[in-house]
């Protein structure tokens, strides 16, 4: 935890939260087969960086007044969610939302903390299976499921 560093970080990502909003309002509001338009996730993301950036940010003036020692940072944890984020991007349409939301959560959840598998498995099938739910049945908005060659 490094005071200076998380509030310019958070003040970074205000304006980056900020800027993907106004630029979401450029997409088209509709998009066909779908009642959800593609304006609809780029705008959650940027108030979701923006809520979660303040908050980042009026948590710096409650750290102690002791500046900690700089801990190392650590590149391999980095490297590996960067990474998967890649591959995440990269296998979406191929592997469908479901699947390649789980296997992304789930190396995430393990890089940040390998003691709880079974914890990981549960939060990462429930929240990939409930995400595309809400968005698919609730708001009638179209994901790629699953791959074509896996009928389900």
């Amino acid at each position: 935890m490094n005071k200076t560093f998380d509030r310019y970080t958070g003040v970074v990502l205000l304006a980056l939260g900020a800027l993907v909003i106004v630029e979401s309002q450029k997409i088209s509001t509709s998009a066909y087969g779908s009642n959800v338009g593609p304006n609809i996730f780029p705008l959650f993301i940027g108030i979701a960086m923006i809520l979660l950036s303040g908050i980042l940010i009026l948590e710096t003036f409650r750290y102690p007044h002791k500046e900690k020692q700089k801990g190392s940072l650590d590149y391999r944890s980095f490297g590996i969610i960067f990474s998967a984020a890649v591959l995440y991007a990269f296998f979406l349409e191929d592997l469908g939302y479901v699947i390649s939301t789980f296997l992304f959560l789930l190396v995430g959840f393990q890089t940040m903390k390998r003691e709880r598998m079974v914890s990981s498995l549960i939060i990462a099938g429930c929240f990939s299976f409930g995400v595309y739910y809400l968005f698919v049945e609730v708001l009638q908005g179209s994901l790629p499921a699953f791959p074509s060659w896996l009928s389900l």
